[in-house]
């Protein structure tokens, strides 16, 4: 006979909040639960499968506690630096106007469509780099034109970016 080892679980268990919740000190602001330094009570699998593993929280021991509310005033600064910085980006999208290229036929109405990955590639020429899910659209653009698109980078902070969706210039031969 042979002996193995009894194997331990895989995930320590996790501390139970008064709603039977798992209490988390949130070390990001998460959009929809809270901001740096909240304590938070949430489901133990999105605590498991997103915010732990994601470096977004944290246990709420009262360690960590304590540590937030020493370091508060720093966390506030580091913050209002990081609105301020994602204030001017704003301002920055805002003046500019990204030109798309795309197959069209005679009447205007595009071969394939313009998504948010292309007005994504298309700031990175501005050296604007911003993720396809900060790039809301209503749809995808299906025709020549000009659109207005929202660029999300903050709970608190949008900005409108004009985008120019053109016909391909083809070469004569």
């Amino acid at each position: 006979m042979t002996k193995t080892k009894a194997s331990k679980p895989r995930y320590k268990r996790l501390p139970v909040g008064k709603n039977g919740g798992v209490e988390l000190l949130l070390i990001q602001t998460v959009d929809g639960l809270g901001r740096q330094g909240d304590v938070v009570e949430v489901r133990p699998g999105y605590a498991n499968n997103y915010l732990l593993p994601q470096g977004l929280a944290t246990l709420a021991t009262p360690h960590h506690k304590r540590m937030v509310e020493k370091h508060r005033a720093k966390l506030l600064a580091i913050e209002q630096a990081r609105l301020k910085d994602l204030r001017s980006l704003a301002d920055t999208i805002s003046k500019l106007s990204v030109t798309i290229e795309a197959n069209a036929n005679e009447d205007g109405h595009l071969y394939g469509s313009v998504t948010a990955v292309d007005i994504a590639n298309a700031l990175k020429q501005h050296n604007v780099n911003l993720h396809n899910d900060q790039i809301r659209m209503e749809g995808v653009l299906k025709e020549l034109g000009l659109y207005t698109v929202r660029a999300h980078l903050h709970h608190e902070i949008e900005a409108e970016l004009k985008v120019w969706v053109v016909p391909t210039v083809q070469e004569e031969k």
